[in-house]
């Protein structure tokens, strides 16, 4: 074999390899626990996730449908309104302490103050995001130009501070979580991914370390995974952070470390069901297929079913009962079950209808009744309004006596007293 081809052979079989593993150390490497130096106890990353920022752009259950892809268990560390060195530094140290990877959402105002820190963010592993220019907390009442321009202003200050544009990823948490739809659509055409969160710490309230711990922990515990929004700037969060980060080691927590698809590195492969934090069991759906016809019925092995006719009820004419011959129908089958014809009843089948006797009221001409049946128009004066002669009880009875049944307001006559015969149509 000449040194020629045995170095074209060499050259073929090389550079695959070398090509893979260069897409492979692309890939942003979970930070094992076990391999976390200086700390056998740490936390550490369990996994990536890879997600493509076009294909699910609204994420987190504080707001949204859909939630990150994560499995029971796991928690998604995020921090806001960085980077400010005096508790940025902090926090980042203690992560690293724990080789633990977060997502940062920068303000680009701050940004252009300390990009050292920007840089130092990204330089360890984390996730760049961004966090609009100034924080303004109403954006969802200011005009869609300034929106626009807080979002596109935060951008181009963060990717100059890294001075790498592709360091920064394509995720954006609107500030004070004041979502609105033209906001979340103008981010969506440009493929970035819209953050709420799954749960607060209410780190930004004016409470303990301790109790912003206490709430990461209740509220994660409640939900059982998710996406946890902290604040790097403020001081209670540098407090209550190793506590959250020591929580979540004992009670079996794992950190999910979450990255943009890009050329190198494809999406993780998920199920629809997945992006929902509790996704639906399977739905019980109900019989569709009709229950088979008993075999020790009757009728099962027959053509037709017999059922009863009409013709077997009992009328009732003029006070007297009439019945009618007993006999019976025979219906076809249709899938193992009779079909029920249109039943119509004979001429002569009718019903009792009531007299116009039965709504007669009498009257009582009392003293009351006529005082009030007799009121003056209105336009009369008080003084000219006759007084109602005074009725003795014996009088009224004898009165009531002589007057004649008269039908109530708004009734009218039926044809005959008694009652009388109708058809009756049955459809």
């Amino acid at each position: 074999m000449s040194d020629a081809f045995r170095g074209r052979t060499l050259r073929t079989i090389a550079l695959p390899i070398l090509a893979a593993i260069a897409g492979f150390s692309a890939l942003p490497s979970a930070a094992n626990a076990a391999s976390c130096a200086g700390n056998p106890n740490a936390l550490g990353t369990s996994r990536v996730l890879v997600v493509d920022p076009t294909e699910h752009p609204l994420i987190g259950t504080m707001q949204y449908p859909e939630t990150l892809p994560l499995r029971d268990r796991e928690v998604v560390l995020t921090f806001d309104d960085g980077p400010l060195p005096a508790h940025s530094n902090k926090i980042l140290d203690m992560l690293a302490g724990d080789c633990v990877k977060a997502t940062f959402f920068l303000v680009g105002r701050m940004a252009r103050q300390f990009p050292a820190g920007v840089r130092r963010v990204y330089d360890e592993g984390h996730t760049v995001a961004t966090h609009s220019e100034t924080h303004p907390l109403n954006f969802d009442r200011m005009p869609a130009e300034r929106a626009e321009h807080e979002i596109d202003t935060g951008i181009a200050s963060v990717k100059s501070a890294l001075r790498d544009p592709s360091h920064l990823s394509p995720f954006f948490r609107i500030p004070g979580l004041r979502r609105i739809g033209n906001v979340e659509d103008y981010l969506t055409s440009k493929g970035i991914m819209t953050w709420s969160a799954d749960f607060p710490a209410d780190d930004w309230l004016k409470i303990s370390g301790q109790q912003v711990a206490k709430l990461a922990i209740s509220r994660l515990e409640a939900k059982g995974k998710g996406v946890l929004l902290l604040h790097d700037i403020q001081a209670r969060t540098v407090e209550a952070l190793p506590i959250i980060l020591s929580e979540l080691k004992a009670r079996g927590y794992r950190v999910v470390h979450v990255v943009a698809a890009d050329a190198k590195n494809p999406k993780t492969p998920t199920e629809p069901s997945q992006w929902r934090l509790h996704p639906p069991s399977a739905p019980t759906v109900a019989r569709t297929r009709w229950p088979a016809v008993p075999s020790h019925f009757v009728y099962a092995h027959k053509s037709q079913v017999a059922y009863p006719a009409l013709a077997q009820l009992v009328a009732h004419q003029n006070g007297a009962s009439k019945s009618y011959a007993k006999s019976v129908e025979l219906l076809p089958r249709a899938n193992g079950w009779s079909v029920r014809p249109v039943m119509t009843t004979p001429a002569t089948a009718s019903l009792p209808i009531p007299g116009a006797n039965i709504f007669d009221v009498a009257e009582q001409t009392t003293g009351s009744v006529r005082r009030h049946a007799r009121r003056p128009s209105a336009a009369a004066p008080h003084s000219a309004r006759p007084r109602p002669a005074r009725t003795e009880p014996s009088q009224a009875a004898a009165s009531s006596a002589r007057s004649p049944l008269q039908l109530l307001p708004g009734s009218a006559p039926i044809n005959e007293a008694g009652f009388r015969q109708g058809s009756l149509q049955l459809r």
